[in-house]
């Protein structure tokens, strides 16, 4: 194996890291870099790699089949419960950008992430090991920012706070790759793969696609040339935040709740139904409104995600996506809805965004079984109730009006005594 820069340290390592964050890293042209990565809770990850050296097969999940390559990128890995083994990775100077996959919970106030990361950058700043940046991969808007609140909110010594203020960077990031649950017939069909590693009982499965838009913000900072492997460098973030969030964001959970209203197990299935289709083209009409992208790239982003949701072979599950919508929906869906009302306060809620929201509505009384939300309206709950979870100052007689009929169109389409139901029913 070529001899690589053990120049990142990853926490949190997991299979979408492999599939995004490692597979970048490996394509860099250049010096290769490495990455010394170290889990979360739970150590098996770690005892897992060292067990084939760090060595793992990313399989390329496309719709005519699936393609092998090893990853190599990894070069050590720990288990989170390793302090020590933490301290001295962040404050090598060799190590010069630190990345994470820990989920929004990690940013919470009184996770331990932020504590982690303050210890790490405590010993670097004793070894005088210089500037850092630290990344964050989670799927949370301006998580650049995010990630510096909290790791400032976590320090308890001002000469480190203000050292921290100076010398470290928090560049924000936008991913994009779905990597579904590796599963034993995954693992068993790598000896029919070619290329594969052989033996391999960690491989990782994701789709064809992949994006990564990274703010930067790196001052000088050495760095993997990430963008010779693809990676979009930008000054600012936000707009590819929002065209995530919006299109494919939005679109998942519209096409979650109201798929499974209509029987559907599966992204691609409720993609595969016209009347799921026609209501997520209506969301992305009025998600494209309010982008501050140009007309032909988003155009490209819609195009590319009709392909991914209708590959039957990545098993994306509706009831995995449909999980917290009180938490989701504010930013996927009634965000364009502020603005669309801002930017034309007679234009009212859209038909998508009625849609998208009179399902969940409907997901969370009809089909309540199915809910974990704990901030999620009860079985019994009316529009009103609904509205005042994810978007009070829309409780309006119009958006009322609009999401009502939306969801009375629903309850047609889904009744199992119409049988074949008109595929206009929801337009």
């Amino acid at each position: 194996m070529t001899e690589r820069r053990p120049g990142i340290a990853h926490l949190g390592v997991g299979a979408f890291a492999r599939a995004h964050l490692a597979w970048y890293t490996q394509r860099v042209d250049g010096e290769p870099w490495g990455i010394t990565a170290f889990t979360g809770r739970s150590p098996a990850a770690a005892s897992a790699l060292v067990a084939q050296d760090c060595r793992y097969t990313l399989v390329t999940r496309g719709a005519d089949g699936d393609t092998a390559e090893v990853v190599e990128t990894i070069v050590a890995a720990h288990p989170g419960s390793d302090a020590a083994a933490w301290r001295r990775v962040v404050a090598s100077p060799t190590t010069s950008i630190v990345t994470l996959t820990v989920t929004e919970a990690g940013y919470r106030p009184g996770a331990d992430v932020p504590a982690r990361l303050v210890d790490g950058l405590a010993a670097r700043r004793a070894a005088g090991a210089g500037r850092i940046a630290l990344v964050s991969l989670d799927n949370l808007t301006h998580n650049g920012a995010v990630l510096r609140e909290a790791v400032l909110g976590a320090v308890d010594d001002d000469a480190l706070r203000a050292w921290i203020e100076q010398t470290v960077t928090f560049p924000s990031s936008m991913v994009d790759r779905i990597t579904p649950a590796t599963t034993d017939e995954d693992v068993a069909g790598l000896a029919d793969l070619p290329d594969a590693l052989p033996d391999d009982r960690v491989p990782v499965v994701t789709e064809p696609f992949a994006e990564w838009v990274l703010e930067d913000t790196f001052d000088g900072i050495d760095r993997p040339a990430w963008e010779t492997a693809g990676v979009r460098l930008v000054a600012d973030v936000t707009p590819y935040e929002q065209r995530k969030l919006w299109l494919l964001n939005g679109a998942h959970s519209l096409l979650a709740y109201l798929g499974l209203m209509l029987g559907h197990e599966t992204v691609a299935s409720a993609m595969d139904d016209a009347r799921c289709r026609a209501a997520v083209d209506k969301l992305w009409d009025e998600a494209a409104a309010e982008l501050p992208l140009p007309a032909d790239e988003v155009r490209a982003a819609r195009a590319s995600l009709v392909d991914r949701f209708a590959n039957p072979r990545i098993r994306h599950t509706l009831r995995q996506i449909a999980s917290g919508g009180s938490q989701k929906l504010p930013v996927r869906v009634v965000d364009v809805v502020r603005r669309r009302l801002a930017r034309d306060a007679g234009s009212g809620i859209g038909p998508g965004a009625a849609t998208a929201v009179a399902a969940w509505w409907l997901h969370c009384t009809e089909q309540s079984e199915l809910v974990t939300d704990p901030g999620a309206p009860g079985p019994d709950s009316d529009v009103h109730d609904v509205l005042a979870v994810i978007a009070p100052d829309l409780d309006t007689t119009p958006v009322v009006d609009a999401v009502t009929a939306a969801a009375d169109r629903i309850r047609t389409a889904a009744a199992p005594a119409r049988g074949t139901v008109d595929e206009g029913v929801l337009r």
